[in-house]
Parts: structure tokens; C-alpha cells; sequence
């Protein structure tokens, strides 16, 4: 099993992280198509294969997400790096969501109940709070690390300025740094690589990427001229009430992103495996990633996306990837 140090710290985490942003019923963020006993399977399963990385976050299936999560690792706590994030609404009072310390304070309490823990491994702020000024954030994040009930801070869908002044907030204060950015990062989107990788690697961060196969796109699901199926991840966000999910599902079906995923299945082919492991397997050999959330919903869908994670990509097909997915990095 291969385990990457995670940014400026001595925490040890394999290249797979296992996203739980399905676990449990829908509400909240995350569409909730794991109940826990499938939910059980998954993680036992990873967990099992020597991957020691979970992630999850207060708002996911309306927290139930961190529910299931501490049930299932309760027996081997010691030997799983449990990760979790907090920003997003937790009710409807004006103090009940950012990264205030009125907010964090009763967010991280909460989430240590749902997980059946007394600590969290790493604990991230979702996004960036423009209300709060980031050296309370900092000081806040510092008081939890000094009382034992975390043990590294990470940040999530942070710019690389935003990354940096929390960096300097900590450094004044003498406080504790962000180990680590959790942001999108694929095939389809390369945007990290410009400004935020050389930013996380001066400021001593590590990489969770999210969304590694594009929202299913490049697994090869979906194909030109043919509607997406109802029950597919895409086909749920185009049929949504939400005009903001319609317009995220319609911005992955583009023409540059079919292509892309084209030139993955050739591969695939080529190599004889899936579509899926080649896509992570290029993931997971680009300079500055750390470790790649996956988030499957059955334990057939795990199996191939591990497989992406001892798949060596040879030169020329990293080559072709790289300069088809190129325009719009």
C-alpha cells in the first residue's frame, strides 16, 4: 500500500480517500443513494484494502453522513485518518453557518457526537468565509488542535490568496497551519495547476482532490446525442428544480469534455481496463496530488476505482491525456 505524507506534517495517508458524501438519505448536500448498510460495505472494504483515509462533512445527507461514518469505523478507530468539514448551514439562526468562532465552536462539538469520537484526525473549513476575519478562523482552529479534540486543520475551495492570508494569519499568532486544500481537480478541470499547486507546495499544503472523474463524465457513461439516464448522477442534476444544478450538469456535457472522455476510453482500450482507472490513475500520478476522493455508491464501483490506483499510466498515454485535456486547464 502506497501512503503520501499530507502536506508539512507527519500524517501518513494512502493515495485513495474514500468520499462519503452519499452515505445515507438524501438532504442536505449530497444526493444520499447509500444506505448504511451499502454504505457499511464500502467502507469496511476500503478500510480492509490498507486505505486509511475518510472524508466527510457535517452537511452531507443532512449529517447522517457522519453518522454512519463513526458507526462503521467505531471498532478500529486508531487506524483510520477521519477527516471532516464545517462552513455550511446548520440551521436557520444567523450564527449557525461560516467559520466564526460562535459557529466552529458548536459545529465541531456536533460533528465529534455524530462521529462517536473524541477527535477528528483533520478538520477543514468547507470554503472561505468572507464575513469572518481569517485570524479568528486561525485562532479558533489553533484553541481546537491545543484541546486535543483535532489534530490537523485543512482548508476546502480556497484560492491560492485565500490560502495564503490564512497561512500568514497562523504564522502571526504563532497558531497552527493548514496541512492541507481539499479542490476540484481532473481531466476535465485542471484549473489547480496555474496558481494553486506552487501555492499549497511554498505553504507546506497537501492535496485532497474532489470530483476526480468529472461527475461520472469520464467513465464513459454518458455519450453524445443520447439523454442521460433519470437515475444517473447528471441525469438527477438536468431533470433538478435547482437552475444552479441544470446549469452544473449542462457545463459537463460539453463537446471538449466528450472528447476528453473519447480519448480515455481509447485508452482504456488500449491498455485493457477501465475508462475510470485510467482517469485516476492519471490523477494520481500528477505532480502535487496527495490523495484522490473517490466516492463510489456500490462496491463494484470501488473495486474499479482502486484499480485506478495501482494502474501505471505509460508515457505516451499520459502524453496523449495531457494534450487533449490541455485547452481550458
Amino acid at each position: 500500500m502506497e501512503y503520501a505524507q499530507l502536506g508539512n506534517s507527519g500524517l501518513k495517508v494512502s493515495r485513495a480517500c474514500l468520499g462519503t458524501m452519499n452515505f445515507g438519505p438524501a438532504g442536505g448536500v449530497g444526493v444520499g443513494s447509500c444506505d448504511e448498510a451499502d454504505a457499511r460495505r464500502i467502507l469496511d472494504s476500503f478500510l480492509d484494502a490498507g486505505h486509511n483515509v475518510i472524508d466527510t462533512a457535517d452537511a452531507y445527507t443532512g449529517g447522517e453522513s457522519e453518522r454512519i461514518v463513526g458507526r462503521a469505523v467505531a471498532g478500529r478507530r486508531d487506524s483510520v485518518v477521519l477527516a471532516t468539514k464545517a462552513f455550511l448551514p446548520q440551521g436557520p439562526g444567523a450564527n449557525d453557518r461560516g467559520l466564526s468562532r460562535a459557529h466552529l465552536t458548536r459545529a465541531l462539538d456536533a460533528s465529534l457526537r455524530r462521529l462517536g469520537t473524541d477527535h477528528i484526525d483533520l478538520y477543514q473549513c468547507h470554503q472561505w468565509d468572507p464575513e469572518t476575519p481569517i485570524d479568528e478562523t486561525m485562532a479558533t482552529l489553533d484553541g481546537f488542535v491545543s484541546s486535543g479534540k483535532v489534530r490537523y486543520i485543512g482548508c476546502s475551495n480556497f484560492t491560492a490568496a485565500q490560502i495564503v492570508e490564512s497561512q500568514w494569519a497562523a504564522e502571526r499568532r504563532g497558531g497552527t497551519p493548514f496541512v492541507s486544500l481539499q479542490s476540484q481537480y481532473s481531466l476535465l478541470a485542471r484549473g489547480i495547476e496555474p496558481e494553486l499547486l506552487p501555492t499549497c507546495e511554498r505553504h507546506g499544503l497537501g492535496t485532497l482532490t474532489w470530483s476526480p472523474l468529472g461527475g461520472g463524465v469520464l467513465t464513459g457513461r454518458y455519450l453524445r446525442d443520447t439523454a442521460p439516464d433519470r437515475t444517473s448522477r447528471i441525469g438527477r442534476l438536468l431533470n433538478s428544480p435547482s437552475p444552479l444544478a441544470r446549469a452544473w450538469a449542462e457545463d459537463l456535457l460539453t463537446e471538449r469534455n466528450l472528447d476528453i472522455a473519447d480519448e480515455t476510453a481509447r485508452i482504456a482500450a488500449d491498455l485493457d481496463t477501465t475508462s475510470t482507472a485510467v482517469a485516476l490513475a492519471w490523477l494520481r500520478q500528477r505532480p502535487g496530488v496527495t490523495s484522490v476522493i473517490i466516492g463510489p455508491r456500490t462496491l463494484d464501483q470501488l473495486d474499479e476505482n482502486l484499480a485506478g490506483f495501482t494502474l501505471q499510466l505509460p508515457a505516451d498515454a499520459i502524453a496523449r491525456l495531457d494534450g487533449i485535456s490541455a485547452a481550458g486547464a
